[in-house]
């Protein structure tokens, strides 16, 4: 029995070390961690919850257990009916990451200039490309190493785009290249990832009884630049070197730019001001997968728990499982592991599908199994008919650069998603006078 109460303290302990030191979290994540929420958890909640701050940030897991260990109402239910069990194991980023990585190996850069040279750039090379954010952000735009451009979303408002130079792209393009594509991301994270597809995330949750959809607001700069900082001091780097490995990494987005620029958001506004992760950076969608470990650990774990399933490509969040899924209780525990995990739940964006409704998964059907949507499938077929009839400049209404390399690549993504469906298409195609 004793090893037993060890373990669940220590488990109780990663937990609480797991995200914020408010009350209410606290004992929602040692909840999760024991699929219980017995008498006494509540009380060793406020009571780690008043530990004085620089005492806790003092704290490691085995400090933290005994504190656990020596709780009244914890002891006190090792001699009851109702013991407590471990059943999830919840760790903060870098303890998660660090044992996965381990084994692997990983540049010996030792130094900064070790890292220069790693990268094949000169010391005065890299010190330009890392220089303070305070002055990186007050230089005029023709000085900056990153240009800015605004999409639109297609669900509305605006996504920044933030393209690296072309000399600071080489540098990013080396470290993906030499470091980060060796890092494994969590089993559920399938997007930016070797060996897994949108395909693969959507087959996950074909056939469910209920399919729940979360989107990520403004999933790259939420990912600020203290966590890609701890994420290279996990991989053993000097503090030095994960100092200029994040500023590499990262940017602030030019006061003089979000001046001018008024069509962001407030809160938009505010995550760009602060060193983040840039969307258009090739660095950014392994860092991103990387900062997500622990959200999904964690959401894994949820899922598991009420007898669902969970994946993520990019931002896109789904859990599935039986249509007697209580959606407005996941659905709470999913933004608060989120907010938990430095995330923001899009509000708008979630959806409950059931099996009466369409299911879809990054615009994928996934009703039964994987499957393009109908209307999507008769567009494509028309599109190829009138190719067909009028030639295929007649329909190339978006003036695609290459049509013949566009449509081909549509119909191979519908022979994907359903092979016996997309010989049609294929007929079609081949039916084309490209010389018209």
């Amino acid at each position: 029995m004793d090893h037993a109460r060890r373990m669940t303290a220590r488990a109780l302990a990663h937990a609480m070390l797991a995200g914020g030191r408010d009350e209410a979290g606290l004992a929602a994540r040692m909840a999760v961690c024991l699929s219980d929420r017995p008498p006494w958890l509540a009380a060793l909640a406020q009571a780690m919850a008043r530990v004085p701050g620089e005492v806790w940030q003092r704290l490691d897991v085995p400090a933290l257990a005994a504190r656990v260990e020596a709780h009244d109402g914890f002891a006190e239910a090792w001699f009851s009916d109702r013991r407590p069990e471990a059943r999830h194991w919840l760790l903060r980023s870098p303890e998660t990451l660090a044992p996965a990585l381990a084994p692997l190996e990983r540049p010996h850069w030792p130094t900064v200039g070790a890292l220069a040279r790693g990268l094949g750039l000169t010391p005065a090379g890299l010190w330009r490309l890392t220089l303070p954010v305070d002055w990186q952000r007050r230089r005029p735009l023709a000085q900056q190493h990153y240009r800015q451009a605004l999409v639109p979303r297609r669900s509305g408002g605006w996504r920044l785009l933030e393209v690296p130079e072309p000399h600071l792209r080489a540098v990013q393009r080396r470290l993906l290249t030499q470091l980060l594509n060796d890092l494994p991301p969590h089993a559920a994270a399938f997007g930016f990832t070797r060996g897994r597809s949108v395909v693969q995330h959507a087959a996950l949750h074909a056939g469910q009884g209920r399919v729940l959809r979360f989107d990520l607001q403004d999933f790259f700069s939420t990912v600020h630049a203290g966590r890609i900082h701890a994420l290279f001091k996990a991989l053993g780097y000097s503090t030095a070197v994960a100092r200029a490995l994040t500023a590499l990494c990262t940017t602030a987005t030019p006061d003089v730019w979000l001046r001018k620029e008024l069509r962001l958001g407030w809160p938009q506004r505010q995550r760009l001001r602060d060193p983040h992760l840039p969307q258009g950076a090739p660095t950014s969608p392994a860092l991103a997968n990387l900062c997500a470990f622990a959200l999904d650990a964690r959401l894994s774990g949820l899922a598991e728990r009420f007898g669902a399933r969970y994946s993520r490509y990019a931002d896109d969040l789904v859990i599935s499982g039986p249509a007697s899924l209580p959606v407005r209780a996941v659905a709470a525990w999913v933004a608060g592991i989120a907010e938990d995990e430095g995330f923001v739940i899009h509000p708008r964006k979630t959806r409950s599908l059931g099996v009466a409704q369409r299911q879809s998964v990054c615009g994928i059907v996934v009703n039964r199994h994987p499957n393009l949507p109908r209307d999507a499938f008769d567009r494509l077929k028309a599109t190829l008919h009138r190719c067909v009839l009028d030639g295929p400049a007649s329909q190339n209404r978006e003036g695609h650069a290459d049509w013949r390399g566009h449509l081909h690549g549509r119909v191979a993504w519908a022979a994907q998603l359903n092979a016996a469906r997309a010989e049609k298409l294929k007929a079609l195609l081949a039916r084309i006078d490209w010389q018209r």
